[in-house]
């Protein structure tokens, strides 16, 4: 694997890509799709599979090393399996982020081609509640698909968004399914996204979740985190599996920063909260060199949650909603 030329002003190195392989959903979760809908990309403006392949191929000969396909959902994306082998033929590490509900029509799959690592987004444990969440009822097949996994070995991550008066007295509940699993649980603060009508009297602090998790359980763990993790990383004693707190919001996590999003559409966003975006796909088919634009893109750069020190609607009302821009 070469050494990442794709390096910003402060001199980190990018070598993690996710990739959007659709901004269409087959859940419809208020804090990521706006209730009245989401403008949905052309198919024309779509990248192809084949598309998606080269320029993966670029980043790749650019130093990434780490490739997570994400959506909307990424398993509805016909012939995703496809795209997975031919993704995997790179030598970097695959990971997704996904849904759950179609999982076990892929298993197989990924462990032919050893994609290990995956992403279940998974909000409640209460199966009317969830319901709730995701204006649809498919809890039951979600949760036979993580415990297949985990049967399975796969790594299963729960990301699990907080929201005050929706879900956040789960908290034990979702810590406790990792007393006799390898489960890890990521508990995710309320981020702001165009139309999701955030405001963060409706968020759980960082601070919070440890002060419950702590009360309840008496103590905890803290594990070493990995390079460039986003997340500050837990276990309780005697317990099997761990969990992680995403704190974007009370305690930003951009200091070593090595991630870039690829949209559905083709353009590279250099931060989830960016609002500029740099077009790739009009000038790949048009047959130019992007490692240039690659390169000037990430030069362009913020430290921190695009430069917001707190934030503003004014700035993140610019930005797309979360189904539009990648999970």
């Amino acid at each position: 694997m070469s050494e990442s030329q794709i390096i910003d002003q402060f001199g980190r190195k990018h070598t993690y890509l996710r990739i959007s392989l659709t901004d269409r959903c087959n859940l419809r979760c208020f804090y990521c799709m706006p209730e009245e809908g989401s403008e949905m990309a052309d198919k024309p403006h779509v990248m192809k599979l084949e598309e998606i392949v080269a320029l993966s191929k670029i980043f790749v000969s650019m130093g990434v090393d780490t490739i997570r396909l994400t959506g909307g959902e990424p398993l509805i994306r016909k012939n995703f399996g496809f795209l997975v082998e031919n993704l995997a033929e790179l030598g970097v590490k695959l990971k997704l982020t996904t849904n759950g509900i179609l999982l076990d029509q892929y298993y197989d799959l990924f462990e032919k081609v050893g994609l290990k690592s995956i992403n279940v987004s998974l909000d409640s444990l209460d199966k009317t509640r969830m319901a709730f969440i995701t204006k649809r009822d498919y809890y039951d097949r979600i949760m036979a698909n993580v415990r297949e996994g985990l049967k399975r070995g796969f790594e299963i991550k729960l990301n699990v968004v907080l929201i005050k008066g929706v879900n956040d007295k789960e908290i034990i509940d979702f810590i406790e399914l990792t007393r006799d699993s390898k489960v890890q649980i990521k508990f995710i603060e309320f981020m702001p996204f165009k139309g999701n009508k955030w405001d963060w009297s409706k968020g759980v602090s960082e601070e919070e979740i440890l002060s419950v998790a702590k009360t309840h359980f008496g103590g905890l763990d803290v594990l070493e985190n990995p390079a460039h993790s986003t997340s500050s990383n837990y276990a309780i004693p005697g317990f099997k599996g761990s969990f992680g707190l995403v704190s974007t919001i009370t305690n930003p996590f951009c200091d070593d920063c090595n991630r870039i999003r690829l949209t559905a559409d083709g353009k590279m966003k250099n931060c989830l909260f960016a609002t500029k975006e740099t077009d790739l796909l009009t000038p790949f088919r048009e047959g130019a060199q992007i490692e240039g634009l690659i390169i000037q893109s990430i030069k362009e750069k913020k430290y921190s949650r695009d430069g917001m020190d707190k934030m503003v609607s004014s700035h993140f009302e610019k930005n797309r909603s979360m189904v539009s821009i990648g999970g």
